[in-house]
C-alpha cells in the first residue's frame, strides 16, 4: 500500500505559521482525494480540510476557514496544509489521509471515507 508521510509540524507561538506536507511514497493507482484531520489530547479526531483529486474542490472546517489553505501538487505526490495565524486550540497531532476511487471533483469530509492514513505530525501552539 502507498505510504503517506506527514512532515512540517513543530512548536510555534500564537499567530505564527506552519506548512504541513503529506507525501505519498509512490503513485496512487486510482484517483485520490486527500484530507487533513487532527486529534488533540483527550478529544476525538476532527476534520480539518480536504481537497479533490483535481484540486478544484476544497473543504474546510469552520474552525480553520480563512486561516488554513490546502493545496496539492500531483506531479510531486504532495499535499500541503498552510496554517496561518495559529491558535492554541490548533494544538494536535495532524494526520493526512487518502480516499481512493471517488469523483475527481469531490473532497470528502468524513474520516470513514478515507482508506489510507499517515502516522501524523505534532503541532503545538503555545506562548
Amino acid at each position: 500500500q502507498v505510504r503517506l508521510e506527514e512532515s512540517g509540524g513543530g512548536l510555534v507561538q500564537p499567530g505564527e505559521s506552519l506548512r504541513l506536507s503529506c507525501v505519498a511514497s509512490e503513485e496512487h493507482r486510482s484517483t485520490v482525494a486527500t484530507g487533513w484531520f487532527r486529534q488533540a489530547p483527550g478529544k476525538a479526531r476532527e476534520f480539518v480540510a480536504s481537497i479533490s483529486p483535481r484540486g478544484d474542490k476544497k473543504n474546510y472546517s469552520d474552525s480553520v476557514k480563512g486561516r488554513f489553505t490546502i493545496s496539492r501538487d500531483n506531479r510531486r505526490r504532495v499535499v500541503y496544509l498552510q496554517m496561518n495565524n495559529l491558535k492554541s486550540e490548533d494544538t494536535a497531532v495532524y494526520y493526512c489521509a487518502a480516499a481512493y476511487g471517488g469523483s475527481v471533483h469531490v473532497a470528502p469530509k468524513e474520516g470513514s471515507e478515507y482508506d489510507n492514513w499517515g502516522q501524523g505530525t505534532q503541532v503545538a501552539v503555545s506562548s
